[in-house]
């Protein structure tokens, strides 16, 4: 059966370059650089690091914020990070490692290096993906998965090029994550030299995010760090090689085809819902970390 290829849309560079609390120094690849529709359901993504940071006596990293209508996923590379939030989820995420946490009516959570991170030192670096939540669940209960490496399957899809499949299916393997949309969350090692076909879901947007390396997606070149190419929804097919070793990630979505209203911390479909969020948020309706 001859399976249709995706069609390369285009290629971006981050849009942004900068720190989240005093952990986290960020490069931004979307929505900084104008890309939003293309890559719906997905709403943001930074790639902090890599950086190192000398030892400390106190955690750095980001103090009690509240998020509301969508979801937080986070990929440990190097480093980690302790989470706590205001329903009552706490846990620490190393390299390997991710975090998926489902805002939807509301949390208050904070995020800092891990507290054996912070006394030795040491690369840190990681990925913060927004996912973005359909109406009719942005209202629902906060939900929280803490996903270590183990539980995520690893694939060999040709010689030197390694999948982990973190959400939806590849090659038989399907991820531990639980979605409320059809999602394809794939972290992939390449190695110099190494080339792969991988059949993905037909109706998916397709990001392919390079962090680090020199690849060629649909035969067009991609190197340097912090990169992202944009693929159609319609066909299947993505070929992809390695001219370095390279680090990627494949962010494949169902668009969630609702409006957006964004505010800060918060992402629902209308105005009045964002006004909702802040009042929520300011009245402790949230909830709070003691």
């Amino acid at each position: 059966m001859i399976v249709e290829k995706k069609t390369l849309l285009s290629q971006h560079a981050f849009g942004s370059q900068h720190w989240v609390g005093d952990g986290f120094p960020v490069r931004n690849l979307f929505p900084s650089n104008g890309v939003a529709d293309e890559i719906n359901p997905f709403l943001m993504l930074d790639y902090a690091g890599p950086a190192h940071f000398p030892p400390s006596d106190q955690p750095r990293g980001v103090e009690e914020h509240p998020h509301r209508g969508f979801e937080t996923v986070t990929i440990a590379y190097q480093g980690s990070v302790d989470h706590r939030d205001s329903a009552g989820n706490a846990g620490t995420i190393h390299p390997g490692d991710v975090q998926w946490m489902t805002a939807a009516s509301g949390v208050v959570h904070e995020e800092k290096h891990g507290r054996e991170f912070t006394a030795t030192g040491g690369t840190f670096e990681m990925v913060q993906l927004w996912v973005n939540l359909p109406a009719v669940v942005k209202m629902t209960p906060p939900r929280y998965q803490s996903i270590t490496s183990a539980e995520i399957p690893s694939v060999d899809l040709a010689h030197g090029v390694v999948a982990r499949v973190i959400a939806g299916e590849l090659s038989g393997a399907h991820g531990p994550a639980k979605t409320f949309t059809p999602i394809t969350l794939v972290d992939l090692r390449l190695a110099a030299g190494s080339r792969a076909t991988l059949e993905l879901p037909a109706g998916q947007n397709l990001g392919v995010v390079l962090l680090r390396g020199e690849v060629s997606v649909q035969g067009q070149p991609m190197s340097g760090e912090a990169q992202i190419a944009l693929l159609s929804p319609s066909g299947q097919a993505l070929e992809l090689g390695a001219e370095t070793d390279s680090l990627v990630l494949l962010l494949g979505g169902e668009p969630i085809n609702e409006p957006v209203a964004s505010y800060g911390p918060f992402v629902m479909n209308t105005q009045d819902e964002i006004r909702q969020a802040v009042a929520d948020y300011r009245a402790g309706r949230m909830g709070s970390l003691s």
